[in-house]
């Protein structure tokens, strides 16, 4: 009853999670709409039967939703413009209030308003961070103490450790990581003898030293630097760097996304709702800087993947909109309900797609097929 009881309140708080980056992204839509003069009929978190709703005096309908997982805000006139032209819809318009009257650009801004809120939520939490634990700031010559240790690298088959120090290779000291990166780089398929300082302890151990894929003629070890100090920021200093690590962060974030797309190589490696759910209990380990840090991480991605030039989504109105532009003209009815209709059908895939990754990355693919076998 109380692993019940556990499941049921992490599943809980990681809802919770999603739902305030949902909110954030459809308070964008709605505050840009307001600002626009679009009326809002609905503000919804969740998807479903409403759990509890109330009606505001500018007449929008808010509702908390049985499904968390997602939300919308529902602008008046805005099927119209989308190619749903009954007459019965066109008299019930308010005129002035509706956004398919609207220009293009305010159009666009009310579209662009909810990645757009994403991205400053990550920005704010970025900055909260760094003003009020600091950050992780890279000394100019670390010495050799390993941060990360890749899984399958040489160092974890060696058995190095996070917070491990080398103090020499081969018998040849060792001051800096770089001078352990400059060793071991140039002895690809070599096993070298490595002194190690742990806790209170010197120890050797044994590495073989794997090549970097890509070019054999370079040895990798697979360990990060652990050479860093946290700095805490002034106010203004800290909001400087927390819209430079969303910016950095948004950037990492496309380059991968497009390596993806370009090369193939790393698809099955993408995350949905249950590897989300998953990662987040494992950082959840790691303390609340770490919980808000992956936080700003999601709700960068969710306004990401929402830029997507695909139909349905954000950027694919958008991409109507340039096209808009372009032509002097909206583009057809029926060209809009295909883009729709083939848009859904691309989400609706690659949703499966990711759900079937994260059921074989937490193995309850192979304990099904261990059952039936």
């Amino acid at each position: 009853m109380g692993s019940l009881l556990s499941v049921l309140q992490m599943i809980a708080s990681r809802a919770l999670v999603l739902g305030i980056l949902v909110f954030i992204h459809e308070l964008g839509h709605y505050l840009a709409a307001r600002w626009r003069g679009i009326h809002v009929e609905a503000f919804s978190i969740g998807f479903g039967p409403a759990l509890a709703s109330w009606t505001d005096r500018h007449e929008t309908v808010w509702k908390l939703s049985l499904l968390p997982l997602g939300g919308f805000v529902k602008m008046h006139g805005m099927a119209l413009d989308v190619g749903a032209e009954r007459a019965s819809d066109r008299a019930a318009i308010r005129r002035g209030q509706a956004f398919f009257e609207k220009s293009l650009a305010s159009r666009a801004i009310v579209v662009a308003a909810g990645p757009l809120a994403n991205f400053l939520l990550a920005a704010v939490l970025f900055s909260g961070l760094f003003a009020v634990v600091g950050r992780p700031v890279a000394l100019p010559n670390p010495p050799a103490v390993l941060g990360e240790v890749a899984s399958g690298s040489s160092a974890a088959e060696a058995g190095l450790q996070p917070g491990d120090t080398i103090r020499a290779i081969d018998g040849a000291p060792v001051a800096t990581f770089e001078d352990m990166r400059r060793i071991v780089a140039g002895s690809p398929g070599r096993t070298l003898s490595l002194l190690v300082h742990r806790g209170a302890a010197d120890l050797t151990v044994k590495a073989t030293i794997k090549a970097k894929p890509g070019d054999a003629s370079v040895g990798q070890l697979g360990v990060a630097v652990g050479g860093e100090t946290i700095e805490r920021l002034s106010p203004g200093a800290a909001i400087v760097a927390g819209f430079e690590r969303t910016g950095a962060v948004l950037w990492q974030t496309l380059a991968g996304l497009g390596h993806i797309i370009f090369t193939g190589q790393g698809v099955h490696d993408l995350a949905g709702p249950i590897g989300v759910v998953v990662l987040s209990g494992q950082v959840a380990k790691l303390g609340l800087a770490a919980v808000v840090a992956f936080t700003a991480f999601l709700s960068i991605n969710l306004g990401l993947v929402n830029l997507l030039p695909i139909p349905v989504l954000d950027g694919g109105h958008l991409m109507f909109y340039a096209a808009e532009a372009i032509r002097g003209r909206p583009l057809p009815t029926r060209a809009l309900e295909y883009g729709y209709r083939l848009g859904f059908a691309f989400i609706a895939s690659f949703f499966l797609f990711i759900s079937w990754n994260d059921l074989v990355h937490t193995g309850a693919v192979r304990w099904v097929a261990h059952l039936i076998g």
